[in-house]
């Protein structure tokens, strides 16, 4: 309870600075539309004469990037603004002050900042969402499958920025390295099955681009063959992050010290 008050707290004092800038909402979700109007014309482009990519559908491939768009909606709502704050609070040794705060670092690290331009991505992707699910067809219990799998491609997206950001503390001028990992997320715009079969296999068990998009729309339509696996990465990346944090934090000297 007492994280939940924080949480709440958090949330409240990111949404009181925010809203003094609330034009950026509007320019945010034009950017968002643009973003996913270009990705829905390269899709289009794609599937021109009857092509199926992977055997894939073209309202089938739709739930590949409803899931994309929704994940980049997190990465701007939360995840960017805060773990990418992660280098500058190594450099300036602010990050001193987050380990005497009588609360989890990591939490505070992770949650302290909200940003509210991110949730045009959220509303795209949940319109392209129900459209896609309209013409496939999908009942109730296809959207709560398709919401629990992206829930578990969220925590694996939040490990592997978080892991990334960590490496901080030994190698303070890390600024790009999660925006290589951005770049190579954008492969999970499309199914990974309409991939060759090298990049399938980088995608799916190098950078899991596959777990974080294309699982949870093909257990939506009834054919998942690694919804375990899923699971199973989830929680590994998680425990990994956390490990690799504690580590980190045994070799942190502080830019003051």
């Amino acid at each position: 309870m007492r994280y939940l008050r924080v949480l709440r707290l958090f949330l409240l004092t990111s949404l009181a600075a925010e809203m003094e800038y609330r034009a950026n909402f509007y320019l945010g979700l034009l950017s968002s539309f643009l973003t996913l109007l270009g990705a829905l014309f390269g899709l289009l482009l794609l599937y021109q004469g009857g092509y199926r990519p992977g055997g894939w559908r073209l309202e089938e491939a739709l739930l590949v990037l409803s899931a994309f768009t929704l994940l980049q909606g997190l990465g701007s709502t939360l995840l960017a603004p805060n773990l990418n704050k992660i280098v500058e609070h190594v450099q300036q040794g602010t990050l001193d002050f987050v380990l005497l705060k009588p609360i989890d670092p990591q939490f505070w690290l992770s949650l302290r900042a909200f940003s509210p331009w991110g949730l045009g991505d959220f509303l795209l992707g949940l319109g392209l969402l129900l459209y896609a699910g309209v013409r496939l067809g999908l009942g109730a219990l296809d959207y709560a499958l398709f919401a629990l799998y992206l829930l578990l491609g969220s925590l694996m997206l939040y490990s592997l920025w978080f892991l990334l950001a960590t490496t901080s503390i030994w190698f303070v001028k890390i600024y790009n390295v999660t925006e290589v990992l951005r770049g190579l997320l954008e492969a999970g715009r499309f199914p990974v099955g309409s991939y060759p079969a090298l990049y399938r296999v980088f995608f799916t068990f190098v950078v899991p681009v596959a777990f974080l998009t294309t699982v949870p729309a093909e257990v939506a339509l009834g054919r998942g063959e690694a919804p375990l696996l899923a699971f199973l990465l989830a929680l590994l990346l998680l425990a990994l992050a956390r490990g690799f944090f504690r580590l980190a934090l045994r070799s942190y000297t502080s830019a003051s010290s």
